[in-house]
């Protein structure tokens, strides 16, 4: 587990601010009859205005500047001018801002307009499998004890964890070494240390487990075509414990 010093911190919070403005914006486009593709470029002015660079633009050869996923896809889809959200959808928005060489992460599910009680509820208990996830979590203790929250509290409420993809660590790099897995033993895992940086990212599917991936490369989607959810922040972990750096400043959880 890389341990990241104060001069690389000072960057990765400016990272993840941008990440998290970013989100904020996001959150305003979302709308019946908007395509995923006008989203990621008003997206993409807004990282580079605010002094980032869309990190997913070019990463292994992805065509866009951020991940839009609709209803059933979980991660990763391609932002297409096909594909225009509408009342009753939910939208999955993966943003990674790179500054100065060091990188945010975050991602947040929207309602489009009404949504369904089950799809509300499978936002809600997404981000509460973050929470969950990282509340008790300190250094010394070991990744599974994230793992074992996020699964435990989703599948308590009927649902089920993706296995095939999981969180990481971030800092130079947008993918590092931890894999934070979204399922699993309290006792599997490296042991967190101090000054560790972690995008921690449950995905959460309504119905059965099961992954496809498209045709396109990218895409994953859920077999049964149920909805899925992410939430994902990336997280800090410091002796007086985990500080959440992509966090709104309006969200509930925001230390007052």
């Amino acid at each position: 587990m890389i341990q990241k010093t104060p001069a690389e911190i000072v960057l990765i919070k400016k990272a993840c601010e941008i990440t998290r403005d970013t989100l904020v914006y996001a959150k305003s486009l979302v709308k019946p009859g908007i395509s995923t593709f006008d989203i990621d470029k008003s997206l993409e002015k807004f990282i580079i205005d605010s002094g980032g660079s869309p990190a997913c633009l070019g990463y292994e050869g992805y065509p866009a500047a951020t991940c839009i996923s609709v209803n059933d896809v979980v991660v990763h889809g391609i932002p297409s001018k096909d594909i225009v959200l509408k009342e009753g959808d939910i939208v999955s928005i993966d943003i990674v801002v790179a500054y100065k060489g060091y990188h945010g992460d975050a991602t947040r599910t929207y309602p489009v307009g009404e949504i369904s009680e089950e799809k509300a509820k499978l936002i809600r208990v997404t981000k509460e499998c973050f929470f969950k996830g990282i509340e008790n979590t300190r250094i010394g203790d070991r990744i599974g004890k994230i793992s074992h929250a996020v699964q435990t509290h989703a599948e308590s409420n009927g649902f089920s964890v993706v296995r095939e993809l999981c969180g990481h660590g971030i800092g130079r790099k947008m993918h590092e070494a931890p894999s934070v897995l979204n399922f699993g033993k309290e006792t599997d895992g490296p042991v967190i240390v101090e000054n560790a940086v972690l995008a921690i990212e449950p995905m959460i599917n309504a119905g059965k487990k099961e992954i496809w991936m498209l045709n396109d490369g990218w895409g994953i989607i859920t077999r049964d075509g149920r909805p899925s959810a992410h939430y994902e922040n990336t997280v800090l972990f410091t002796k007086n414990g985990p500080e959440v750096l992509t966090l709104e400043k309006d969200d509930e959880h925001q230390p007052r």
